[in-house]
């Protein structure tokens, strides 16, 4: 095929555009700005537009297919020209379900959790040597390219996203997929600049659950009422499979897995990872692998990138870093990491850095989500706000939203710094939350100056 890719930089369309072409695929694209590790990674495979912005000329005749990013807007130049010209034109989840809509497809959703649970599945069929396509939203060790496509793959594993498909099709990506199995990790309001209420976030996950084939397996996660109410409203035919925290002990600072009189050691550790890694047990059990073909498999996962991903550690302390920034998964991993280590201190710092995250509206939803932490920094950038055309907030309402004493909030990641420098790091460990990067600063420098 000769496919376009319009906006190609994007986090998911760039190991798209990289899977194709390893596919021997003829694969052009074009973006008006394109970061790391985007850049560098396109650049690897040859696939670097030479400049930088949009131009129709790009766009011909002999394209087979156009992939439209969510990052491109209606009126791009290139995307009209293609519209003119009637050429087939695809959102990113519409040509996954394209290239795997004969294999099995298990397709895995949630507000939280979700990349993690696709990454253990992931590493469980590649240890036990089973061929299958696969997208994912985070790099994984030993995977090159989060994306594979392929023609002898029966089965195909994808990370369901609920955000919009494209600037032309305004449905949740994970509503294109129609799943043989799908899973629900669990349900917390977010994207609130898409779906303003909370009864209409809940909705897509409803349509998402009831677009599983009949006689598809819907697994869920039982300690969400929402996530109950839909499985007690799915459609004729399809088997509901619920999980729950998997049983496990801590000891020395090692979570141990107990399936009856065997306990097996892992390195992923806090109650919603042990929830994840029960969902993906359930989801390989469907698969047709056995109980210790899964559990000889996990002891090796390390986790996903950026979902409490180990930064450096010493014998007296540990930094993590994570891509949480919705309360849930703020609550989460803060309690994770305390639990983890109850006898340390922690610091956790946090950036308000997504739309949902800087909304004054939304922001009482954080209340209470950092409690677990002995001290909890709350980091946002008011030049962010006017960037997201967003209202103005005040370090008193970010202090008032949070609402626990531990709280200290700042909008100069300068001072951030300052303070962590100027705290005492024996027997205490350090959590970083964010989708950004708290404009600029590196975790691993950082850590290795505190730490090192």
């Amino acid at each position: 095929m000769n496919v376009h890719f319009i906006a190609i930089g994007g986090s998911a369309m760039h190991n798209l555009a990289i899977a194709m072409h390893l596919m021997g695929d003829v694969v052009s694209g074009s973006d008006d700005e394109i970061f790391e590790p985007s850049k560098g990674r396109l650049q690897k495979y040859g696939l670097l537009p030479h400049k930088i912005g949009w131009n129709e000329q790009n766009i011909h005749e002999h394209i087979d297919a156009v992939i439209l990013g969510m990052h491109a807007r209606e009126d791009n130049p290139e995307l009209l020209k293609a519209q003119r010209l009637g050429l087939k034109i695809y959102s990113y989840p519409e040509f996954i379900y394209e290239k795997t809509k004969h294999k099995k497809r298990i397709v895995i959703g949630g507000s939280h959790g979700k990349t993690t649970i696709t990454s253990m599945i992931l590493h469980v069929l590649r240890y036990n040597g089973i061929t299958h396509d696969f997208m994912v939203g985070a790099q994984l060790e030993g995977f090159e390219c989060m994306v594979r496509l392929s023609d002898e793959a029966e089965i195909a594993v994808l990370e369901g996203d609920e955000y919009l498909s494209s600037p032309i099709d305004l449905r949740p990506k994970f509503h294109l997929y129609q799943p043989t199995i799908g899973l629900i990790s669990g349900i917390a309001w977010d994207h609130i600049n898409v779906f303003p209420t909370f009864d209409n976030y809940v909705e897509q996950f409803e349509v998402f659950a009831n677009s599983i084939d009949t006689k598809g397996d819907f697994i869920y996660f039982t300690g969400d009422e929402n996530v109950i109410k839909i499985k007690n409203n799915l459609k004729k035919g399809i088997s509901a499979i619920g999980y729950s925290t998997h049983k496990h002990i801590l000891v020395d600072g090692t979570t141990y897995l107990v399936d009856g009189e065997r306990q097996y050691p892992i390195h992923v550790f806090g109650e919603h990872n042990l929830q994840n890694l029960n969902g993906a047990l359930q989801v390989c059990l469907q698969l047709g692998l056995g109980k210790k073909q899964f559990y000889k498999a996990i002891q090796s996962f390390t986790g996903a990138s950026k979902r409490l991903e180990l930064v450096m550690e010493t014998k007296h302390s540990v930094v993590y870093k994570d891509f949480a920034h919705s309360p849930s998964k703020l609550k989460a991993t803060t309690k994770a990491l305390s639990s983890q280590f109850p006898e340390r201190n922690l610091v956790a710092c946090m950036e308000l850095h997504t739309f949902s995250s800087l909304n004054s509206t939304f922001l009482k939803q954080y209340k209470g989500t950092m409690e677990n932490a002995d001290k909890a920094f709350v980091y946002f950038n008011p030049e962010t706000l006017r960037h997201k055309k967003l209202n103005e907030i005040s370090s008193k309402d970010v202090l008032n939203a949070f609402d626990t004493q531990n709280v200290k909030v700042f909008t100069d990641s300068n001072l951030l710094v300052k303070e962590l420098y100027s705290l005492n790091w024996n027997n205490t460990n350090l959590l970083l939350m964010s989708s950004g990067n708290f404009d600029g600063i590196d975790f691993e420098n950082l850590a290795q100056n505190l730490l090192g």
